[in-house]
């Protein structure tokens, strides 16, 4: 079967299955089937694709056509220009997250050399953007699981970016060393379980729910995580954390020992990002 024939059909079956961008999804896995690069899908309609492949194809296919999200069939996402690997041990990386990557650059513009925690660090998405871009800071990533550490890990060794991956719950192995950190920054899980409905049905079947869900309004890791950041934060320090929709409000309650606190919209206006700042003496 030609190449052509082989996309537009399964662009069909991808649109029977009402995915969202039928030809979209369809190029990625031939792509992946295949091997490609989408230059040589588009150079190439009548090259010929072999049953082999064809047979790979399908199966990579009905994987996506039962919901499982197309990124953890390729393997791979793409974050802050990073190349990604990604698999269901971990949260797929958002684009919206970036706002909370560049609020961390904004913020520590003029400060040489910070030490920056990740907590909660998932596939390494925001530790690694970090490193890219802040060479000589010192950059620890933190998580509660083993497998998510792992796909941290082999993304760090892979791209060439130095962390420091660690198993930690929240900031736990760090409160008995003081106020080390100039910014801790996270994107925690902020969704409540009582909206697990409202999730679209391929993240709440597919995705792992301890990086989605913060307890029954989503709340939860929020109120551990700003007491422990204020206790590891120099005078001065940073907090920065992404946030669910419609919950800019209360978490400013948390804050309210805090100063300089501020969130950043997304391109839609909404509040993404709240950050808050430890104040400058150690009270």
């Amino acid at each position: 079967m030609k190449l052509e024939l082989a996309l537009t059909a399964a662009t069909v079956r991808m649109d029977l299955a009402g995915r969202a961008n039928p030809r979209r999804d369809a190029e990625l896995l031939l792509m992946h089937a295949l091997g490609r690069e989408r230059a040589y899908i588009y150079a190439n309609p009548d090259h010929e694709v072999l049953p082999a492949e064809l047979l790979r194809y399908d199966s990579l296919l009905e994987r996506r056509v039962s919901g499982e999200p197309i990124q953890y069939i390729t393997g791979h996402q793409e974050f802050w220009g990073l190349d990604l690997q990604v698999t269901p041990a971990v949260l797929i990386p958002r684009p919206e997250t970036e706002h909370a990557v560049e609020t961390a650059l904004e913020l520590l513009r003029n400060t040489e050399s910070p030490r920056i925690v990740d907590v909660g660090t998932g596939s390494g998405c925001i530790a690694l953007a970090l490193a890219s871009e802040l060479p000589g800071a010192q950059i620890d990533a933190v998580d509660v699981s083993s497998e998510a550490l792992a796909v941290a890990r082999a993304n760090a060794e892979r791209l060439g970016l130095h962390t420091t991956l660690e198993k930690s719950d929240l900031l736990d192995r760090y409160l008995d060393y003081g106020p080390v950190f100039d910014l801790v920054i996270s994107n925690p899980p902020y969704v409540g379980k009582s909206d697990a409905d409202k999730l679209q049905r391929e993240v709440r079947e597919h995705e792992p729910h301890c990086a989605l869900f913060g307890g029954l309004e989503g709340l939860d890791i929020y109120r551990r995580l700003v007491p422990q950041a204020h206790k590891v934060l120099k005078p001065g320090g940073w907090l920065v954390m992404e946030i669910g929709y419609s919950q800019e409000a209360r978490i400013r309650e948390l804050l309210k020992r805090w100063r300089e606190v501020k969130s950043v919209p997304d391109l839609q206006g909404i509040p993404r990002v709240v950050i808050a700042r430890k104040a400058q003496s150690h009270s």
